[in-house]
């Protein structure tokens, strides 16, 4: 018996990976189980988007399942080897110090301050020391460039973006969603990937961040 689902979905996968278990899960490796981890999270999203409560619950689940199978894998490392109580200590640990509002005496007026202040606290953890530190390059280029325009905002870099569209100030987010997919299917008549379109402009502006802070650094 075990106390909790929890527990019994942890010793299920250890099962699974252990010898006389599953052949397949047995040959799997980090590398090979990351694109389940990216299918399941936009399954969830899908799920998310339906309002399907029944497909969150079980999406969340295989969301689960692979955070699971990730750590039992990597408590079989020669090298740096964790389980999932580490990284359940891990996240638990960095919840409690980036909620100093929470957790500490610090006060803040609303949650734009909360996020200041995750930022703010991240920063100082990692030692970064460019707004480009630690934001993923894998990742599509719609969010790519939306990470790196924000990192920018909240160092406070006034970089300016070319060839920009001028916006009616009460449009909505309905009107913004039509106006990117107008613009995509224009590109794309043009025989242009907006894909790689975007990848490039958002690498170039990377690389204006780079120039900025190599400028600030020298005066």
């Amino acid at each position: 018996m075990h106390d909790s689902e929890l527990e019994r979905l942890r010793a299920t996968m250890d099962r699974l990976r252990s010898p006389g278990g599953c052949p397949w899960d047995a040959e799997q490796t980090h590398e090979t189980l990351l694109k389940y981890l990216l299918e399941e999270s936009y399954e969830f999203i899908d799920a998310v988007e339906k309002g399907d409560r029944v497909e969150m619950r079980e999406e969340l689940g295989d969301v689960l399942l692979q955070v699971f199978f990730h750590a039992r894998m990597a408590e079989e490392a020669d090298k740096e080897p964790f389980g999932i109580e580490d990284v359940a200590k891990g996240v638990a640990d960095k919840l409690i110090r980036r909620h100093p509002h929470v957790f500490g005496d610090a006060v803040v007026s609303g949650s734009a301050e909360v996020l200041e202040n995750w930022e703010a606290i991240k920063k100082a953890e990692k030692g970064r020391t460019s707004a480009t530190d630690g934001v993923p390059m894998g990742q599509p280029a719609l969010p790519l460039a939306a990470k790196v325009l924000y990192r920018a905002e909240k160092y406070g870099y006034e970089i300016p973006v070319e060839e920009t569209v001028a916006l009616d100030e009460k449009i909505d987010e309905e009107t913004a969603g039509r106006l990117i997919l107008g613009l995509i299917a224009q590109i794309q008549a043009k025989g242009i990937d907006p894909e790689a379109a975007l990848r490039g402009a958002t690498k170039e502006y990377i690389a204006k961040i780079h120039a900025h802070e190599q400028d600030a650094s020298t005066r």
